[in-house]
């Protein structure tokens, strides 16, 4: 977008507030002022990027300066491409002034990529933002055709790098004002004379900067872009000849959308367990709603069911123009998915608790639902994780013999015990405010550090990081799984904790 500055400082200025003279936008470097942006009026006079404020006011001199907001700008460049996703899931800030779009997989939405090309143009022509658009098979090949290129739009075809790079200039592979210069030094302006200066003699003079980029330009070279959201194909679009806004029109709206969608998922023979529509409104902003899946999935009508459930989340505005929806997570299923919930219907019950899971997941929260997994420890603490729900389980069972309390506290809590003999369970403890006379105990059971997991502690010894477990039943029939810590030592207080509770 040329004159981005500009463009976003007169888009977000009321027009009874524009300035009459002439516009430049100045910022302070290395304490020297100096133009970042001026407007036509003013480039029309002769005033230039990077010249000094006072020139450019000797230039000019009813020239109005305006101070430099980057900040805004980059506000704003961030809102153009939450707004750009109606077109790709993948869209990124270029800063300054451009944004990224890997179109992947998207083009056929708009009949090709001149359609999608002539639709972006006439949104950006009527929200009066100028643009030039390219097209390439790299980055470095559309951000050098657009930025230098004659034409407003250009689309590259495959394998043409080479040839619609050659008369640019050096400047087109986005290297710094220095490596320009010192490749001019030795006549090098153009790509196409860097295309034939041998690369050995290249790499020693300047270094692998000039010749990254050329390779990244090329598409020799990969090139990472920070997208918002890594780049899919599955993709699907609606537009609407009227925008639409009744929560009816919603919902069907996402039932076409999962319908094409979960066709182009299901000839593929593959799932997604997460799905996002959004809907871009006449205003420009967007709303958007996801879902997950405890597996991946297919089915239309359930996704569709699932993401009607949070259309009240979404505020219409004035209406919605585009909608889209995105498949996340995708995974190959086998077989035909032929209708995976039966909570519906009368005395149908829960007969699936694979759409069990995604309802009240999607409702409270996938985080709030899983289940307890053995995980292969003999320290009590350590041998239960939380694993989701349907998630296989990749440890093995416990042993048959151990018995073990249905609730076990977070942490084992001090207690006070007597014991009639030092290795003898207690014959009363007291925890919590409370004290407990034991009518029954069994064990014990002895648990010792796992030294194969991780060093003993310096400060302590072996012996004291044994663990003999007991458990115990008090008068009035509570069972509770304590231990004694340590060894015994004449002298020494045993140390007595409680671990969990058998009720």
């Amino acid at each position: 977008m040329p004159n981005w500055p500009i463009t976003r400082l007169r888009l977000s200025t009321p027009p009874d507030a524009w300035p009459a003279e002439p516009v430049a936008i100045v910022e302070t470097v290395e304490q020297r002022r100096q133009v970042v942006a001026v407007d036509d009026r003013g480039w029309a006079a002769g005033i230039r990027p990077r010249q000094k404020a006072t020139d450019a006011r000797a230039v000019l001199p009813g020239l109005a300066l305006i101070p430099a907001d980057h900040a805004a700008d980059a506000r704003a460049l961030a809102r153009l491409v939450r707004w750009a996703g109606r077109y790709s899931p993948a869209a990124a800030p270029c800063p300054p002034d451009g944004l990224w779009l890997d179109i992947t997989g998207c083009a056929h939405l708009w009949g090709g990529e001149d359609g999608l090309v002539a639709d972006l143009a006439a949104r950006l022509q009527r929200w009066g933002l100028p643009a030039r658009i390219a097209v390439a098979g790299s980055f470095g090949a559309a951000w050098a055709l657009a930025h230098h290129d004659r034409s407003d739009r250009r689309i590259l075809p495959d394998g043409a790098e080479r040839a619609a790079l050659a008369p640019l200039p050096m400047a087109a592979l986005r290297l710094d004002e220095e490596e320009v210069a010192a490749l001019q030094r030795i006549g090098l302006t153009r790509i196409g004379e860097l295309l034939a200066a041998p690369r050995p003699g290249l790499a020693r003079r300047f270094g692998a900067g000039p010749l990254l980029r050329l390779d990244q330009a090329l598409g020799r070279a990969e090139e990472t872009v920070g997208f918002r959201r890594p780049p899919t194909s599955w993709f699907a679009r609606l537009a609407f000849a009227e925008p639409i806004g009744t929560p009816e029109d919603l919902q069907r709206a996402i039932a076409a959308l999962a319908a094409d969608l979960c066709a182009r998922l299901e000839a593929r023979m593959m799932g997604a367990a997460q799905f996002t529509a959004a809907f871009h409104r006449v205003d420009g902003r967007c709303q958007g709603i996801a879902i997950r899946t405890a597996l991946p999935v297919r089915d239309p009508a359930r996704v569709g069911r699932l993401l009607a459930d949070r259309l009240d989340r979404v505020d219409p505005g004035f209406g919605v123009e585009v909608a889209t929806l995105r498949a996340d997570r995708v995974a190959p299923v086998g077989g035909r998915q032929s209708g995976l919930s039966k909570l519906e219907g009368e005395g149908a019950g829960i007969g699936d608790l694979a759409g069990f899971v995604d309802i009240v997941g999607n409702r409270i929260g996938f985080d709030r639902i899983w289940r307890p997994a053995a995980v292969e420890s003999h320290l009590p603490e350590r041998c239960v994780a939380a694993r989701p729900p349907l998630a296989p389980d990749q440890a093995k069972p416990w042993p048959p013999g151990w018995v073990r309390p249905l609730r076990l506290l977070r942490r084992p809590e001090p207690i006070e015990a007597i014991a009639q003999v030092p290795d003898d369970p207690p014959s009363s403890f007291r925890w919590a405010g409370a004290t407990h006379r034991i009518r029954r105990a069994d064990g014990p059971e002895r648990i010792a550090y796992e030294w194969w997991r991780r060093p003993r502690p310096r400060d302590r010894d072996e012996p004291d990081m044994i663990r003999d477990y007991y458990r115990v039943e008090d008068e009035t029939g509570r069972r509770f799984w304590v231990y004694r810590a340590g060894l015994y030592h004449e002298g020494e207080t045993a140390r007595w904790f409680l671990h969990g509770m058998f009720d």
